[in-house]
């Protein structure tokens, strides 16, 4: 962003006869094809690190935390479209943008700016809205204990004793094509570009690359092997490819997005994505206390899931003491994923 401010006001400068460009149409381009090659990295990653737990965790007891995933983004959508009809100066591209931001969801913003008009209020909204989106859910899981006067040490003692949600075993003997990972990697990454490109007829909607991506990693990574040939990839590896792809992403959004980022920011739409933040994380908070009865750390855990907010996840795990509470984690990070990417695609192409 900080980049593709400078550029708006330096896009090309002169040393002696030779013109160095920063930013124009041409070089728009290639940041756009580093963004599509990182959102398909980088989802294709969560998707194969959720997988194994992901399917196996719906039951009846976890179904609550599948509930608070839903929950928790359909209030954000609600937020964002009252926002886009009481302001008439809002566009459902930058509103996408600070909904994707303030629930900082990568894929999410990977989706909308796959159909919208202007990708570059999609991006700017975005990084209006991030920053208190991260630090607005981890100051939440750590505010709330200290607020109810939580007993840590008997709440960590009940998740000491609860299991986390076992991965499946795979009772055959398989054939390792590629020891790195890269070849199951990839053809999960064509498998989502080809999910992602069917089109429902009629409203003209797809999943696109980060949607596909999703679920081809959640499949893959569920099943684990392809007939005799190992799907499994270490997780130092997913992790490297999803950091990797992450970078790669933020670059390729977050320069075109910085260009045009003064001409959209304003202190109102702080406030927006702020709220947008605020209204699903206290809501869903409040709904999984008194409807869906969580004790406080599942019900942290799932909101973080439901933020799609990994750091927020760290700092829960810190204040309680046990990395138990990623199990409500795991179970509503997913379903919080695939609804994000849906939600923003549903915006921008009906409002």
């Amino acid at each position: 962003l900080l980049y593709g401010i400078f550029t708006s006001y330096v896009p090309s400068f002169t040393i002696g006869d030779k013109e160095i460009v920063l930013f124009d149409a041409a070089v728009k381009s290639r940041f756009s094809m580093v963004s599509s090659i990182g959102t398909a990295m980088f989802v294709t990653s969560v998707g194969f690190i959720a997988g194994p737990k992901f399917f196996r965790s719906f039951n009846r007891a976890t179904m609550s935390y599948v509930y608070m995933g839903m929950i928790t983004i359909g209030l954000g959508t609600l937020v964002t479209v009252l926002f886009i009809l009481v302001d008439k100066n809002l566009s459902a591209d930058l509103a996408t943008g600070l909904m994707t931001g303030a629930l900082t969801s990568t894929p999410g913003l990977a989706a909308a700016k796959e159909v919208a008009t202007d990708s570059d209020a999609v991006t700017a909204g975005y990084g209006i809205a991030y920053l208190f989106g991260v630090l607005g859910v981890v100051i939440f899981v750590q505010l709330m204990p200290r607020i109810l006067k939580t007993d840590i040490a008997e709440e960590r003692k009940r998740f000491v004793a609860a299991n986390i949600i076992p991965a499946g075993q795979i009772k055959r003997s398989l054939e390792k094509v590629d020891p790195f990972g890269f070849l199951p990697f990839f053809l999960a990454v064509a498998l989502g570009c080809m999910i992602g490109a069917i089109k429902i007829p009629g409203i003209n909607f797809s999943l696109g690359n980060s949607g596909g991506c999703l679920i081809a990693g959640l499949v893959v990574g569920h099943f684990g092997h392809f007939g005799r040939i190992d799907m499994r990839i270490e997780k130092s590896t997913l992790n490297f490819f999803r950091e990797l792809g992450l970078v790669l992403f933020l670059i390729g959004a977050g320069v075109p997005g910085g260009v045009n980022f003064i001409t959209y920011v304003s202190f109102e739409k702080f406030i927006y994505g702020a709220l947008i933040t605020l209204i699903p994380m206290i809501g869903g908070y409040l709904i999984g206390r008194y409807v869906f009865k969580l004790d406080i750390f599942n019900n942290l855990g799932s909101i973080t899931g439901g933020m799609t907010s990994t750091p927020a996840l760290g700092a829960l795990i810190t204040t309680a003491g046990t990395d138990e509470v990623a199990a409500s984690y795991a179970a509503t990070y997913p379903v919080a994923l695939v609804f994000v990417v849906i939600a923003a695609k549903v915006i921008v192409l009906l409002l």
